[in-house]
This record gives structure tokens, C-alpha cells and sequence, in this order.
């Protein structure tokens, strides 16, 4: 029984030697609690909105400051004319504006019922669906507390209106995101194995002899994959259009173009990571957990970063998913262009530059 408890003790001691086994141990455990406490959530806060108010009463300031007042809605923007609706929906981050018919305490008292719009951007029907649920219901509690209870039967009427996914189909939210993960996996996995394959299987001191300069010899590394992967868009696109009804509202070209700078992004990365791993298992592993769970977590398509806490949707800012997400979905939902995607586009091409140039720095010619 001694001897088994020296090696018990000495199991301990390997344990507390090892810093990365106490990374596992310790500190796996913790980053699963915070991420999947505060980040996966479907709990909405501080959704921002627009208020288009025509009556200006007292009963339609109580109706936007009883929006205001809990933590479900933000007022973001007041508009002055049903027609910048649209243009709002369609180029910032409200996804609910709240139209307030002129003469709306009028009509609620002497018709003894009003109107009130509320439009929702249903490109995430889900999320759309909860805000309107929510908005009725601050909406309905503002009726019962402003009309007496001995009164006559008054009621205000929210009119719904969906837009850019009327038919608020599934497919206008995940499509995009399984376009940015199936392409960030694909990419960063195949090209993370593919130097480390040559410094397993001994080819590698072939290779670095050659008259090929190393930086062309990266390039050539990424060219199939590349090329690859476009083709796999390609697949992806026609299987969403005519098997999942997915619109295509914007520029196909610019789709594309959008679609290649995230490979590019993505080739880079999976290059950085073979260049500095020893083993294909390394590399692999590296790659499904730094792209697998922070694409999933980070770029919206399933839980809304907005609900996030603030260190959290700081860090989601790294990801290049989170940003194709948004490029996608305004493009093949809203058709946007290049004028209203040209923040998204340079910071995808910051990355894509920094990845390649780390890449190019961490490339070693020489054999250890």
C-alpha cells in the first residue's frame, strides 16, 4: 500500500509540473463556465430600436418611455418621416422600429382604439419574433396602467410588419453562419496540416533546397486550397438557393469577392498554425478549438452578440467570422453594397494581412 501511494505522489508532482496539464485541468473548466454562462444566451438586453412618433402626446411619450425604462430596449434613433424606415433597418443595427400614428390619444379615447406600427428586420426571425413579443407586451401593459379600469373597453392595436424575410425563414440566419464556419474549418484545418505533414513524412529538407523562395512556396501551399474552397462556396450557394429557398438580393460578384478575402484570411491562419506545430494532432486540434467554438459562439448566427457582456463582445471583434457573418447576410439578405460593407471588408483585410505576414515571419527554412 506504500508503494502505491509513492506513486500517487508522484503522479501529483508530474501534474504540478506540467503547466499545460493545470491549463487543462483548471483552466478548461473555468473558460467553459463563463462562456457558456454570459455568452450563450437568448436573453435580450439593450436591443437598440427607432421611434418614429407623429402624435407627440402624453399618451405616446409614456408608451416610448415605458420602452426605454427597462432592459430589454434602447432607443437608438428618432426618425421624422416613415420614409427613412427602410434606409434605417437596412444600413445600422435596429432591428425594431415603433411607429406612433399622428392624433393616436385621439383616436384611443374618443374611438376608444389606436393603431400603433411596430417593424421588425426579420433576417433573424427569432430574434425578430422576441422583440415584438416584447414590444406588445410593454405596449399592453401601458394601456392597462393609462386607462382607467371603470371606462369604456379601449385597446391599442399593434400592427406587425415584417421585413427583408417576411416568411421569416430558418434559412436567412444560419445559411450565412454555416458558410463562415464550413469555410473558416475547411481552410484553416487543411492548410494547418500541410506543412506540418512535410515535416513528419521528412520532405520538408527537400523542399527548403530547392530553388523555390519560401514565400512562394507558402503561396503554392495555399493556391489549392484556395481554389478548393471557392469551388465549395460555389456547392454551398447552389444547395442553399434552390434546395433552401435563400435569397442572393445583392451583387453575386461582390459575394465572392467578399468570400475569397475571408479564405484568404483563413488560408493564412491554418498557415501560421502548421508553422508553429510540430504534429498534424497539434495543428488539427488547434484549429478545431480556435475556430470551431468561437466561430459558433462569436459570430451571432446562434447567440446575439449584442446580449453579451461587454468583455465579450469586445473579444468577438477578433474573430473573422463575425465579421463575414454580417457581410453575408447584408449582402444575400438586404443587397447591400460595398458602400455600406466597407468597414467589415477592412478589417477582414487587416486580418488577412497580419495573418500572411506572421505566416511568412514564423516560416522556418531551416530543420531544427
Amino acid at each position: 500500500m506504500k508503494q502505491v501511494f509513492v506513486f500517487v505522489r508522484k503522479e501529483f508532482y508530474h501534474v504540478f509540473r506540467d503547466r499545460k496539464t493545470l491549463l487543462l485541468l483548471f483552466g478548461l473548466p473555468v473558460m467553459q463556465i463563463v462562456l457558456f454562462g454570459f455568452a450563450l444566451s437568448n436573453e435580450i438586453k439593450k436591443a437598440d430600436i427607432a421611434i418614429c412618433d407623429y402624435a407627440h402626446d402624453a399618451t405616446s411619450q409614456k408608451i416610448v418611455q415605458a420602452l426605454n425604462a427597462g432592459t430589454v430596449f434602447q432607443t437608438r434613433e428618432v426618425l421624422f418621416s416613415h420614409r427613412e424606415i427602410e434606409s434605417t433597418l437596412r444600413r445600422s443595427d435596429e432591428k425594431l422600429v415603433i411607429v406612433i400614428p399622428a392624433g393616436f390619444s385621439d383616436d384611443l379615447y374618443h374611438q376608444h382604439k389606436a393603431q400603433i406600427g411596430i417593424i421588425a428586420d426579420a433576417e433573424d426571425p427569432n430574434l425578430a419574433n422576441a422583440l415584438i413579443a416584447y414590444a406588445a407586451r410593454i405596449i399592453a401593459d401601458v394601456q392597462s396602467r393609462v386607462i382607467p379600469p371603470s371606462s369604456l373597453p379601449m385597446q391599442i392595436i399593434p400592427e406587425i410588419r415584417m421585413i427583408y424575410n417576411p416568411e421569416l425563414k430558418g434559412a436567412t440566419n444560419f445559411v450565412p453562419g454555416v458558410m463562415a464556419l464550413v469555410l473558416l474549418l475547411v481552410c484553416v484545418l487543411m492548410t494547418s496540416v500541410s506543412i506540418v505533414r512535410e515535416k513528419e513524412t521528412g520532405t520538408m529538407e527537400v523542399l527548403l533546397v530547392s530553388p523555390l523562395h519560401p514565400v512562394l512556396f507558402i503561396v503554392a501551399k495555399a493556391i489549392p486550397y484556395f481554389l478548393l474552397s471557392l469551388l465549395n462556396l460555389t456547392v454551398i450557394l447552389v444547395l442553399s438557393v434552390f434546395l433552401l429557398d435563400m435569397p442572393v438580393n445583392g451583387s453575386i460578384l461582390l459575394l465572392y469577392a467578399e468570400s475569397a478575402l475571408l479564405i484568404i484570411t483563413a488560408l493564412a491562419l491554418g498557415l501560421v498554425f502548421s508553422n508553429i506545430t510540430s504534429s498534424q494532432q497539434t495543428a488539427m486540434l488547434i484549429s478545431l478549438l480556435g475556430m470551431l467554438l468561437p466561430t459558433v459562439i462569436f459570430s451571432g448566427f446562434m447567440f446575439p452578440v449584442e446580449n453579451m457582456p461587454v468583455p465579450l463582445q469586445v473579444l468577438s471583434n477578433i474573430f473573422p467570422s463575425k465579421w463575414y457573418y454580417i457581410i453575408v447576410k447584408g449582402i444575400m439578405i438586404k443587397g447591400l453594397g460595398f458602400a455600406e460593407l466597407w468597414k467589415e471588408t477592412m478589417i477582414l483585410t487587416g486580418m488577412a494581412m497580419l495573418f500572411l505576414i506572421i505566416s511568412f515571419k514564423s516560416f522556418n527554412i531551416r530543420m531544427a
